[in-house]
């Protein structure tokens, strides 16, 4: 179970909101979010409400305020809604397509990949299939630009709402405040491939 608190002013003053689930609009609870607490696991927080927009990956610690959450690599200036990540124990699987649709070259990942045109001969990765673990995806290497946050599911599209457009790589990276089983994989995106979006 995990645990946020996300607060009006900076350096947590002002109204608070405290969460354990996925909030889809926190308006009704708070006119702005400047700064924010993660107690327990791991959150996904969005610019817009029903999880829209663009996103940020936030593990357990302390964000005084949102300029040094934007030097962090968030890429907005207010939270409006947020995703638990749930715990997951097991193996990690996803199968990537070259095309929307599942169409095309098709390979299933279960490892780490610095990079899928180099280890894979692909050019482009429209869609997906996520059939174990929790991944994040990136615009860019080295864990930076936007992300995304996609759980077990299809997508036909990628990405759909996180506004990022290319694909490239991902390698995995350890939550150090959850068990040392857990992992969450990460997909970096970068520019191997032009993908369609909302």
């Amino acid at each position: 179970m995990g645990k946020i608190v996300f607060y009006e002013e900076k350096n947590f003053q002002g109204r608070s909101y405290e969460c354990m689930s996925d909030c889809s609009d926190m308006s009704s609870y708070l006119s702005r979010c400047q700064s924010c607490r993660v107690e327990s696991g791991c959150f996904m927080v969005y610019e817009r409400p029903n999880y829209m927009g663009q996103q940020f990956f936030m593990r357990r610690g302390e964000y005084h305020d949102m300029q040094r959450m934007m030097s962090m690599g968030m890429m907005f200036d207010s939270i409006r809604s947020c995703r638990m990540i749930p715990h997951h124990r097991g193996q990690f699987r996803m199968k990537i397509y070259e095309r929307e649709n599942f169409g095309g070259q098709m390979n299933e990942m279960m490892d780490d990949c610095d990079n899928i045109m180099d280890r894979y001969r692909m050019n482009e990765c429209q869609s997906c299939h996520v059939m174990d673990g929790h991944w994040l995806m990136y615009e860019q290497p080295q864990f930076r630009g936007k992300m995304m946050y996609m759980r077990p599911g299809e997508y036909i599209i990628l990405p759909l709402n996180c506004g990022c457009s290319y694909i490239s790589q991902w390698p995995s990276i350890t939550l150090q405040d959850w068990q040392s089983d857990m992992r969450v994989r990460s997909w970096m995106l970068s520019q191997s491939s032009i993908i369609s979006f909302i």
